[in-house]
């Protein structure tokens, strides 16, 4: 095998060879901007859903160095920046706090274990190339879900910015902590987080454009405005510390780890496992779909494109990674990955050089968060969150598709009531559900010629020429188990209204697969229409569905023909039709 072979072979498997051997200056110059800008935004981020995950907040920061680095090995997106998200942060929280007590080294160890199970399934998904079964989610559905995920991760945050106590893993839950603890409300720590809130909202929506306004070049304004996390993290640790608002009840990080993350092989226990293998599942799919989708998102937009199955080896990689490095499940961030692309990132390395700022931050920085107050960090997974909160989708998706709404409004219904984890169970669930619904009553119309053409089009939509003699069904769907019922009820229809056909023609250029079953109500058709004396031929039938029906007696036993336009099959049988009018008439 010659060198350049073996290298498009090993590419495959490990895009840094395609990207790397073309690495330079220029490259390396955009990634290491955008890798400082994320780099700043990451470091509060990684603390902030570190603690939303129920863990200690060291573990968001080891969550961000090793997957980075695995990710550039095998990941295809160019700016995808992989890390700890909320959406699987809390996910993590609830699948953990099943098996062990928040807190202990048992929570922690679950959560390493969680991560490796994640990592292991998507790399088997990813070599069997099952990349498409995350399409089984329909994007109302995951819509619907992250629309309620952000809008419980927002209010469990709610307790640390009022400095009371509380849990739960659904809505319901967290509005009742909150109002039972309300009136404990700690003034002190109310004002940092309410502060901080406003302060990051105000970023988010108002510091790049003013900064706009006074002249600075717009990479320096994505830089500030990126960075007000990190100003907030920096004036509050100032003041709880100068103030000592510990004493007045103001909850703070407290010590954090100094160094590089420890690597340790997860703990193998065989019921721990077993628990936590659904969960990771969920996760994994979850994780999947919210990377892929801004992956591609972003790639088109540059032209470029994935290979969605070796994401899912990346993202695999990813998360084993994290767990060898005792951090927990991660994914591709969408608000991250967005940072990373406008600030330039032109390949992978980019993550590279934002895992080394991290995991500087490890080693020099964490003695600095002592006096990090937690309002600080929920005012940090608010903002961040809600910008995931989509409400209006309902209004859109109502207008559009009535069926698409029920499945939407349900799972938002089902997570906020029953938790992220039934929710998207039913999410799935409903995705197929809806799918089967839909196809199994496929758009059929019966078609006719439109005048002065060769185009066959529906009788009740156009004005075009029918043959009494002859009925077009056109059916806009693959056949399948679930619909052949459905297409002979509606042939039959068909023939009993119309007493003096002579012949029926199924149009199938829509159709892409038929399947045993709706093979054989194809055939039931051939024989009723054959005892009513009608003749059953087919046309327009694509070459694939053809080779399989080929296969069969189907076409042996056929009354009629295959003919290869509809139009030959209406001029051909349309006896009753001065064709040569037909062709003339405008």
């Amino acid at each position: 095998m010659s060198k350049g072979a073996f290298l498009v072979r090993a590419g495959r498997w490990l895009p840094i060879l395609q990207w790397g051997r073309s690495y330079g200056r220029h490259a390396a110059v955009n990634d290491l901007v955008a890798a400082v800008i994320v780099t700043i935004m990451l470091i509060p981020q990684s603390l902030a859903y570190a603690l939303l995950a129920g863990l200690p907040p060291e573990v968001g920061l080891y969550a961000s160095i090793l997957p980075l680095v695995a990710y550039a090995v095998f990941g295809t997106s160019r700016a995808l920046a992989v890390g700890p998200v909320a959406v699987v942060s809390l996910m993590t929280a609830a699948a953990v706090g099943q098996v062990a007590a928040q807190g202990t080294a048992d929570y922690l160890s679950a959560a390493i274990v969680l991560a490796l199970l994640s990592g292991l399934f998507l790399i088997a998904m990813g070599l069997f190339r099952l990349g498409f079964l995350a399409n089984f989610l329909s994007h109302p559905v995951i819509s619907g879900f992250i629309t309620a995920s952000g809008l419980i991760i927002a209010t469990s945050q709610v307790k640390h910015i009022l400095g009371i106590s509380g849990g739960g893993h659904t809505l319901v839950d967290l509005l009742a902590g909150l109002a039972a603890g309300i009136s404990e409300t700690n003034l002190p720590t109310l004002l940092i987080g309410a502060g901080a809130l406003a302060f990051l909202f105000w970023v988010r929506s108002s510091l790049k454009p003013l900064l706009l306004r006074l002249g600075l070049n717009r990479r320096l304004a994505d830089v500030i405005a990126k960075a007000g996390p990190v100003f907030a993290v920096a004036v509050t640790i100032a003041l709880a510390a100068g103030l000592d608002l510990r004493q007045a009840g103001v909850a703070i990080v407290g010590e954090v780890p100094q160094g590089l993350p420890p690597f340790a092989v997860p703990l193998f226990d065989f019921e721990l496992w077993q628990s936590l293998l659904v969960p990771a599942v969920l996760i994994s799919i979850v994780g999947f779909v919210e990377s892929v989708s801004v992956a591609q998102t972003l790639a088109a937009k540059r032209r470029q494109r994935i290979n969605p199955d070796q994401e899912l080896v990346g993202l695999g990689a990813s998360n084993i990674a994290s767990s060898l490095s005792g951090g927990y499940p991660v994914t591709g961030g969408f608000a991250r990955s967005v940072v990373n692309f406008d600030a330039g990132a032109e390949t992978p390395a980019a993550g590279v050089f934002t895992a080394v700022g991290i995991a500087l931050a490890t080693v020099f920085l964490t003695p600095l968060l002592f006096y990090l107050p937690k309002a600080t960090l929920a005012a940090t997974i608010i903002v961040a969150v809600l910008s995931l909160v989509d409400l209006g989708a309902l209004k859109r998706t109502w207008i559009y598709s009535k069926a698409d709404f029920a499945a939407m409004a349900a799972t938002i219904l089902l997570t906020l009531v029953y938790g992220i984890e039934a929710g998207i169970v039913v999410g799935v669930g409903l995705s197929v559900a809806l799918y089967l619904f839909k196809t199994s009553r496929p758009h059929v119309a019966v078609v006719g010629q439109v005048p002065g053409t060769e185009h066959f089009r529906n009788v009740l939509r156009h004005k075009v020429i029918t043959s009494e003699t002859v009925a077009t069904l056109r059916v806009d769907e693959s056949l399948y188990f679930a619909n052949a019922r459905y297409l002979e009820d509606k042939v039959y229809d068909l023939v009993a209204v119309n007493p003096q056909l002579d012949h029926f023609v199924l149009m199938c250029p829509a159709v892409n697969e038929i399947d045993a079953s709706a093979l054989e109500s194809l055939e039931a058709i051939n024989h009723r229409l054959k005892d009513a004396g009608v003749t059953f031929h087919l046309s327009e039938v694509k070459g694939p569905v053809m080779d399989r029906l080929q296969r069969s007696h189907f076409l042996e036993e056929l009354t009629g023909k295959v003919f290869l336009s509809q139009y030959d099959a209406f001029r051909t049988l349309a006896s009753d039709l001065p064709f040569e009018a037909q062709i003339a008439a405008k």
